[in-house]
């Protein structure tokens, strides 16, 4: 059962990982998420959220060897994904905009499946 659980956060980490391959270039960031971006200063701020999503799976995969450090890794994972699920439901996505918000969604699933198999785990093993 603990490799499920170190499975889901490595799947979970590799979603938040493979964004930040948009801070190597506007024409890859536009390619993730279907949004032109003409303006300098708007590819500065989607290269920073690349960087940001690519922090936050290094934790998720730091948690999945690291147990202690699951707590910490499944509320940063959470709170990332779901604040950007919550802007999106209240705002105006485009198609690709709604597919990031489905696939964090699922992501969000799967991070609380792994933390509460995770706690089942702690407590029985006491």
């Amino acid at each position: 059962m603990q490799g499920l659980v170190t499975a889901l956060f490595l799947v979970v980490a590799l979603i938040n990982l493979l964004p930040g391959i948009g801070v190597w270039s506007a024409a890859r960031l536009q390619s993730l998420y279907g949004v032109p971006l003409a303006e300098a200063n708007l590819v500065i701020l989607m290269r920073h959220r690349a960087v940001m999503l690519a922090i936050v799976g290094a934790l998720l995969a730091f948690a999945a060897l690291r147990p202690p450090l699951r707590p910490v890794a499944v509320a940063a994972g959470l709170v990332s994904m779901l604040s950007f699920v919550a802007i999106a439901l209240f705002g105006e996505p485009n198609e690709w905009l709604r597919r990031v918000a489905l696939i964090d969604t699922v992501a969000s699933a799967l991070l609380v499946a792994a933390a509460v198999l995770d706690h089942r785990l702690a407590s029985g093993a006491r």
